[in-house]
Formats: structure tokens, sequence, C-alpha cells
């Protein structure tokens, strides 16, 4: 049987004393006469009095604005169409750069172990040179700049020259296609686009400029675009209508206008992961995007100047996006780009060290490849700076937290957290009070009034069912690009419970307040009518060391649905009868016996979205005979002829 969620770690009282969290209370107590001596009052007094809550962020993290709000919540009973801060006015960017002091702001590594740094006042003046040029050129509020960068300094300066004067940021991760980009940036009509002239990954360069050609007569829009050389000094600016970044900036420019915007203005248009049709444009506004951040970072992560905070992502991945307010902290962002196992699968823990990261977050995968690698980094790196592992991307499983707390460190905080590019943060997250019990995160987050529904309906406690938030909250998207009417946006969130935001998530919410996840509740199993979160079945996968990885789904199957695994094996193994039984007895062990598949079938390849999440409902729509609509969203949609018209699934 498996084992229980125990305790794994546990703040010390003088960590619980000195965090921000335990100051946040004190201030609230102070400021509303309040007596918390727990988390769980806090958010509860959180989630029904938002009207005082979200103010007493905004005072606490220090949000800068050129004026007050003259209401905090208008229409607080509708989902959508709650507005918050009405009136008040203030600029991202300007809050990004509060500190302009010669503190660390950026540490740069790439692949082939180039490093930069960058200081906050350094900062501050290449945003200044690139906002000017903005200037001169005649970008106005509202005009979209595009990113195809890079995780690299340079994406970050042009997203804040962009916000700083009400432009709107929309960027996604070189390793796009044509057509994965035309899907993006060709519906949202960008003014000016930013490209590097390549990237590496894993040993290899790849030419970025071809991509560009090959978009521009589709991207009729585009006024300039800027070229960053990055793979060579001078690479060829053969692109009608190109300029180098260093001659298109305003080198004597020392100071920024940052534009007062009201608390909704759009900052970011980010993307869906488009595995079931085109992308959603999911359009984010400043002020609820700043303050969930604040919040987050400063209450939930105890971000200080001190720290030095590092996320493995790509421009195309909210997670970027939540790194970088970080800068609002002061503290030191880490940025690497390449591959996280390149030249060894221990690079990310050589960055540790190297850059006495104390806040380390990676996805849920990473974790479990390490772990596929016998890595033991406890003995073979220092890691004393660490003091937060973050994960998040997919479920962490209870096994992946046995591992950490094993083979990495015991005294860590191991946060994982979950909310979603709809959300450009988290529904529940990390909490510098609270112990990490095995397989949960650890709370709820502040000001997020979140519950889990069965199909009636219904809030339960201790059972599975639908994640949803029944209250607005401030990073609620603004809406969808080209959506006028509302109409896609409802149908994203509102349609199966009016008024309520469903998430999408198959989870349980336990008595101590904490949350487990169990996957995509729109990829549920539902043998014999038993709802089976996909998590379920790859957790005990990860105790196979023959399976790299994994993928289940479920077949519609004699009017019922059966169970099918995917499974791919390392590369100098075969399938044998022997290693079909032990999986299938592995999962009846840790599991029920109704969790066991009718078919385990070994495959090749196992097809992943752009940001490394198993594409579940790409494999069971060729299964169904359903055509799967956007395969460029995919890193390897080559992967999805081998799940066609397969002889084990016609019987």
């Amino acid at each position: 049987m498996p084992r229980g969620r125990e305790e794994l770690w546990q703040p010390s009282a003088r960590a619980r004393k000195n965090s921000a969290l335990t100051r946040f209370i004190q201030f609230v107590e102070k400021e509303h006469a309040l007596s918390i001596t727990q988390y769980s009052e806090l958010h509860h007094w959180s989630i029904h009095s938002p009207e005082q809550f979200w103010p007493a962020v905004w005072r606490f993290t220090g949000v800068k604005a050129s004026s007050e709000w003259i209401q905090v919540l208008k229409d607080e009973h509708k989902m959508p169409g709650a507005q918050w801060f009405v009136g008040a006015k203030l600029n991202f960017a300007e809050n990004l750069l509060r500190f302009r002091d010669l503190n660390l702001a950026l540490v740069f590594c790439r692949e082939d172990g180039r490093r930069e740094t960058m200081t906050y006042k350094a900062l501050y003046k290449h945003v200044a040179e690139c906002a000017s040029a903005f200037q001169k050129i005649g970008v106005q509020v509202g005009d979209r700049i595009v990113g195809f960068l890079p995780n690299c300094p340079s994406a970050i300066i042009v997203m804040l020259a962009a916000t700083s004067m009400g432009a709107i940021w929309s960027s996604c991760s070189p390793d796009f296609g044509v057509q994965g980009l035309l899907d993006r940036f060709g519906q949202i009509e960008p003014t000016l686009l930013f490209t590097a002239d390549g990237y590496e990954y894993n040993g290899k360069s790849f030419d970025s400029l071809a991509i560009i050609r090959a978009a521009l007569p589709h991207l009729t829009s585009l006024r300039k675009i800027v070229v960053i050389p990055y793979l060579k000094k001078n690479p060829p600016l053969d692109i009608p209508g190109s300029v180098f970044y260093q001659d298109f900036v305003e080198h004597d420019a020392k100071t920024i206008a940052f534009k007062q915007l009201p608390f909704d203005h759009p900052v970011y248009i980010l993307y869906s992961s488009g595995t079931t049709g085109t992308p959603k444009c999911i359009v984010h506004g400043g002020g609820g995007t700043l303050l969930q951040h604040l919040k987050e970072h400063v209450l939930h992560l105890d971000l200080k100047r001190e720290d030095v905070f590092f996320y493995y992502t790509t421009c195309g991945w909210m997670m970027w996006n939540w790194l970088v307010s970080g800068l609002a902290s002061g503290a030191t962002l880490v940025l690497y780009d390449g591959s996280p196992f390149f030249p060894t699968p221990a690079r990310l823990l050589d960055l540790i060290d190297a850059e006495k990261v104390s806040l380390f977050g990676v996805s849920a995968k990473y974790i479990a490849s390490l772990e596929k690698e016998r890595l033991v980094p406890r003995k073979t790196h220092r890691l004393t700076s660490v003091r937060s592992i973050l994960s998040t991307g997919s479920p962490l499983l209870p096994e992946n937290y046995d591992y950490i707390y094993q083979s990495f460190k015991k005294d860590v905080q191991l946060s994982s957290i979950s909310g979603g590019t709809d959300i450009v943060s988290c529904f529940a997250l990390g909490n510098p009070l609270l112990p990490v019990h095995r397989g949960e995160l650890q709370c709820l987050g502040l000001g997020m009034n979140v519950e889990v529904w069965n199909e009636q309906g219904q809030s339960v406690c201790g059972e599975r069912g639908e994640l949803v938030c029944i209250s607005p909250f401030p990073s609620m998207p603004v809406g969808f690009w080209n959506d006028p009417k509302g109409r896609r946006y409802r149908d994203a969130y509102f349609k199966v419970f009016p008024n309520v935001w469903r998430h999408g998530d198959y989870a349980l919410l336990t008595e101590r307040g904490s949350l487990v996840i169990f996957g995509r509740s729109d990829a549920v199993l539902n043998p014999g009518g038993v709802r089976i979160g996909t998590a379920e079945i790859y957790r005990p996968m990860e105790k196979i060391d023959e399976i790299v990885e994994s993928l289940v789904v479920g077949q519609k199957w004699q009017d019922d649905e059966r169970i099918i695994l995917f499974v791919k094996l390392r590369p100098d193994l075969s399938w044998s009868p022997e290693l079909e039984a032990r999986i299938q007895k592995t999962i009846r062990e840790d599991t029920t016996p109704r969790h066991v598949p009718s078919k385990i079938i070994p495959i090749a390849d196992i097809p992943k979205t752009l940001n490394g999440k198993i594409a579940e409902l790409a494999v069971c729509n060729i299964l169904h005979g359903r055509k799967v609509t956007n395969q460029n969203a995919l890193a390897n949609p080559e992967s999805l002829k081998l799940y066609q018209n397969l002889p084990e699934l016609k019987t």
C-alpha cells in the first residue's frame, strides 16, 4: 500500500517569526483590529473581506501609484465583470523598476557557459534607452510589441520598455515553428517584433531568422523588426524592415516617462497551449498581475532583496512573467537559456552552487527526470544556499517529495504550486508558516476563494472533484483578444458553473486546507463510472526504472471506457511480458484493481507541448478518430503518427 501524507518539513520558529507573512498578519491585525492565530484564519478573512485584504496587500508591498482608487471592488458578484481598484492609476514597469541601485538585478547564464550580470541601475538605463526609441518611432498606448527571444536580459528590457509606455507585451519561445508563431502573433497584429538571430539547445544552434523570414509575409501589421545578435556578433541583416538592436535604441536616454494607466489596462497577452485548437490569446491587466505576483512573492515565497531567485522557463511560459515580477521585490533573478541537462544532467544543480540560488524553481517533470538519472545532489553539490524548491507544470507526485527530502536536501521547503496561464499566477502554493506534507500543495493562496466541487456542484472536502474559484480575484483576465462580447472567455471558464471559475483541474481539498491535484479534469479517466485522475497512474510508473515516460488515456469501448497506458522504455531495453506484469502489479498495489490499464502498449515517443506537458488530449483524439487540430503546439508532433491505427486497440 502507498505511504500516507506524513509531514516532511516544518519551518523553524525563527523563520516563522522573521517571515514577511508574519509581519503582514501583524500589519492587518493593527489596521483592522483583528486577532489572527493561524493561517486558516488569515485566509478566511482574505476571501470574505476582499475590500480590506487587497488594499492591505497593496500598502504592505508598497505598490507605486499616481492616483488612489475610488472603489476597491465594483460589481463583486459578477464573474466575469467585477472591476478592481476603480480610479487607480499606476504603471507596471515602474513598480518592477522601483530599485535603481548597484545590487544585481539579473544574472544570465547560457548553455555554452557564458555568463553576464546586470545591476538594477544598469537595467533602468537599458530600459530607458529602449523606451526612448519607442517614443521616437511613435509607439502608442495599446500597441502590441512582441518577442521571439531566448530567456535573456534583452527580453526583460524590451518588455519593461514596452509596458512603461502602455504598450502590451507578448512573447513566445524561439523553438516555435512558423505556424506556431503565426498562430499566436498573427492574431494580435503586433507593431514591433524583437528577435534574436538564433538560440542554442542541447549543444546545437538553431536559426531564428529563417522562421521570421517565412512568417513575415503574414505579419502585415509590423512596422519594424529588431534583431538582437545572440549566436553571432554580426548576423546577416537581410529581412525587410529590420535593424540591429544597438542601432535601434537611443543611447543618450537616461530617464523613463512612466505612463500612468488604469488598474486593468492590458500589460501581457499570453497564450493557451493550443493543443485542441488555435491558442486562446489571454489578456492580463497590469494592476492585477502586479498585485497578485507581489502577494505570492512577498507573502507566500517570503522573497527578499537578498534572495537569488531562479525558475527554469522560456519566454513562452507564464513562469517567465511570474519570475520577472521578482524585480519588484529587489531580488536577483537568475536567467538560464538552454537545455537543463546539457552538458550533463547536473547542469542546473551546478547553477545553484555557482550563483548561490536560494529559491530554485523547476517543473515536476524535471524533478522526476533527476530521479530517473539516479542523481543524489546532496552527495555531489553543496546546495547550502537553497531554502526553497518550487515545482509546477504538472502534479508533483508523493514519490517526488520523497526524492527531494532523501536525495536533495532535508532542510528545504518544497513548494508545489498550481495555477496557470489563465490567471498568470497561482490558486495554491507554498507557505513559510506551514509544514510540508507528502504529496500536498501547502495551502490555498490568500484572497483566492477556491473550493472543490462534486458533479452536483456541491463544495466537498476530502473528496475529489473540480477545482473552482467562487469569487473574483484581481488577476482574472481582462478578456481574450478579439472577443469583444466575451463569449469565448465565458465559454472557457464559466460555461459549466455559471458565475464560478472552473479551472479544469481534478483535485482534493484536505481538512488541513492543503490541496492534492490529480491531473486535468478534461483528461480524467472514467472506467465503470469511477473517476480516476491521470496522476494516479503516473505515480506508480515513477517506481519502474525501465520506463522513461508514460501517457495514459481513456478509450471508449463497449459502452464503457477502458484505460490505455503507453510506455516509453529506456533505449537499451525491449518489451517483455514480465515487464508488463510488473507494471500491472505495481499499479494494483499502489492504487486499486480498477486502476490497472486494460492495455499497456510500448511506444517510441510521448507527445508533449512546447512547455513539456504530456499531450493526453491529442492522443485521446487520435484514438477516437478525431482530428488533432493544432499540431504546431507540440514539441514533437511527428510522434502522433505512432498512435494511429494501432492493432492492439482494436481488440
